[in-house]
């Protein structure tokens, strides 16, 4: 049985724009070919992302629970595996179902009211995403 290409799913939620810079630097990075798609905790989330070059969409707490399993890569805030993060976006069942999730995670460890992780050097956004694209690459090709 031949293998399929690779999926990378990008969670975010609010207004996507965590989701959609993080599209953008992989469209940037990674062949035109490799599918993204779009997890949205909401429609909103879930454009922009589309707007950022996604090749599917999905919104709603059970779409992405339904989308999780195609999914071999996945990138997103640290937040989304901590319940009722993103001002309650994040449900219980969402932070469960993507940490349960066979996908590989690469989180970015943005800021969380209430949360302090020891060892962590503080690091300008747009570099946490440089070095989320170099680990994604690397995952891809483990995948292969």
């Amino acid at each position: 049985m031949m293998r399929k290409k690779p999926i990378i799913g990008v969670i975010d939620g609010q207004g996507g724009g965590i989701g959609s810079q993080i599209i953008k630097k992989l469209r940037e990075g990674l062949s035109s070919e490799q599918e993204i798609v779009a997890l949205g905790t909401n429609a909103v989330a879930t454009a922009a992302m589309m707007k950022a070059k996604a090749n599917r969409g999905a919104s709603g707490e059970n779409a992405i629970l339904v989308s999780l399993p195609e999914i071999d890569v996945l990138i997103g805030a640290l937040s989304i595996v901590l319940a009722n993060s993103m001002m309650g976006e994040i449900t219980p069942t969402i932070s469960s179902a993507i940490a349960s999730s066979c996908a590989d995670k690469i989180l970015l460890p943005l800021r969380v009211p209430g949360l302090e992780i020891t060892g962590y050097v503080y690091q300008p956004f747009p570099h946490l995403i440089d070095d989320a694209i170099i680990k994604v690459k690397a995952k891809l090709e483990i995948i292969k």
